[in-house]
């Protein structure tokens, strides 16, 4: 069930949550060799759904692990 309450959600840009909430750039930087690619170097203006389906990144492990890295 989807948290309606968490401050990162899949439509948020990369460069978005890491302005908002700095430590989640240390979550993104964990997905760059499974993406083969610093996703924040290629992807910063794209959306957190869009990069996890362009890079096979399952998209709510990364939710949640971005909204325990700003505090949620």
């Amino acid at each position: 069930m989807k948290d309606n309450t968490a401050p990162v959600h899949p439509g948020m840009t990369l460069l978005d949550t890491v302005a908002q909430f700095p430590a989640t750039e240390d979550v993104f930087r964990s997905r760059d060799e499974q993406a083969g690619k610093c996703l924040l170097c290629t992807a910063l203006f794209d959306t957190i759904a869009q990069v996890a389906q362009d890079n096979c990144l399952d998209l709510e492990s990364l939710l949640t692990e971005l909204n325990e890295a700003a505090g949620r």
